[in-house]
């Protein structure tokens, strides 16, 4: 009895092996791929096909009208290996996904022949938004600097509201959480794999950069509290008891993915909500102190200038590829991130005219009031210097 079910799990699993080594993977050089309106780009299709028969695979578009295929279908021929070109020709600008289908009874031979093609409209536009990219990613870099560097220069952070330096650093760093997460762990990016089958990565190594950056030079000025004047600004019981709800918040998350109530990938989505939570509401304590003030001194006029360069440029990115590739519903189908990007450019506007418009007077007075207790305080230790 024992060597009957020895010898039938061998014939099975022999069967199992035959079959799988019998199955053709159709693979492409690439998943993505930019052609211009009446232009034309190629990908080749690879299969490695042991099976006994011939099977038709026919290309599949997501959208009809937006570009051509030459061959958009073939015969891929039993026992050979297969190369087949593949030719796009851009008809109408937008994203168009093609995948396959074939005649075999086994549907998941197909399953990793996928291009995601975008047909754009103009090439200059592209490299323009490439590099409106690259000049608002160093300028959201530089921003923390021009206080980090007042700061020092005053030596002290009077005027430096610190419920916006703690909400910053907790937003900050959910942030990265979020980023590094999916850029550094396998689990995370399979799950989002599982999800997503033919989605991509939406964390690039530049976001963990800027993200842990970001944390790094929020710590400094944080620092800085600690070792220059401060007067008798407080963080405010408001922002403790927020900071305290977002606590919770990531603590009871972490619970549940802990616990496999939820996924560890709905665990960073939630981090990303109180971080989105934290853009919204983290310039208005500054604002209010601002208001109550009449005054920004202390405040750092140059991160709002730089914050407001790559904010501006973030967006003007936004509509570029909006019109580029006639995809309009990135920005009103779903308008977080161009809602973001518009509401804290409003900000920097608002903070720019309380600077140059509204307490320009202010600020001058209030600047020549420091250089003047300066001074004075350095005749003072040089008069007792001389009397000793």
């Amino acid at each position: 009895m024992t060597c009957f079910l020895l010898q039938t799990l061998a014939i099975v699993l022999v069967t199992i092996v035959a079959g799988s080594a019998q199955s053709t993977v159709f693979t492409v050089d690439t998943h993505d791929l930019t052609v211009l309106l009446n232009a034309q780009k190629s990908f080749v299709i690879y299969a490695r096909n042991n099976a006994d028969e011939y099977v038709n695979v026919t290309l599949v578009k997501q959208h009809e009208n937006h570009l051509d295929l030459e061959p958009e279908s073939f015969v891929s021929a039993s026992g050979a290996s297969l190369d087949q070109t593949v030719v796009v020709t851009g008809r109408q600008a937008g994203h168009v996904e093609i995948t396959a289908s074939s005649n075999s009874s086994d549907k998941s031979i197909t399953d990793g022949l996928f291009v995601r093609i975008v047909v754009a409209k103009s090439e200059a536009i592209i490299y323009t938004s490439i590099i409106f990219g690259w000049i608002y990613f160093v300028a959201w870099s530089i921003s923390f600097y021009p206080q980090i560097w007042i700061n020092y220069r005053r030596r002290s952070v009077e005027g430096l509201n610190f419920d916006f330096l703690m909400l910053n650093i907790v937003g900050f760093t959910l942030y990265s959480m979020f980023n590094c997460g999916l850029y550094f762990i396998q689990s995370l990016q399979d799950e989002y794999g599982d999800r997503h089958p033919r989605g991509v990565n939406p964390v690039m190594l530049n976001d963990v950069v800027f993200s842990l950056h970001a944390m790094f030079a929020t710590c400094i000025t944080i620092g800085q509290c600690f070792v220059f004047e401060r007067g008798m600004q407080r963080v405010s019981k408001i922002a403790w008891g927020l900071l305290l709800l977002f606590v919770v918040l990531v603590i009871v998350s972490a619970g549940l993915a802990g616990g496999s109530v939820i996924h560890w990938l709905d665990f960073l989505y939630y981090c990303s909500y109180i971080k989105l939570t934290i853009t919204i509401i983290k310039y208005i304590p500054q604002a209010l102190m601002n208001y109550r003030r009449k005054s920004t001194a202390g405040w750092s006029i140059g991160n709002i200038l730089l914050d407001f360069t790559g904010g501006s440029l973030s967006m003007l990115q936004m509509i570029l590829n909006a019109h580029n590739y006639d995809d309009w519903v990135s920005i009103f189908g779903d308008p977080t991130k161009f809602g973001l990007g518009l509401f804290s450019v409003l900000f920097d506007i608002f903070f720019m005219l309380q600077h140059y418009v509204f307490y320009r007077h202010s600020n001058n007075l209030t600047i020549s009031n420091v250089t003047v207790n300066t001074d004075t305080t350095k005749e003072l230790a040089n008069s007792e210097a001389t009397e000793k």
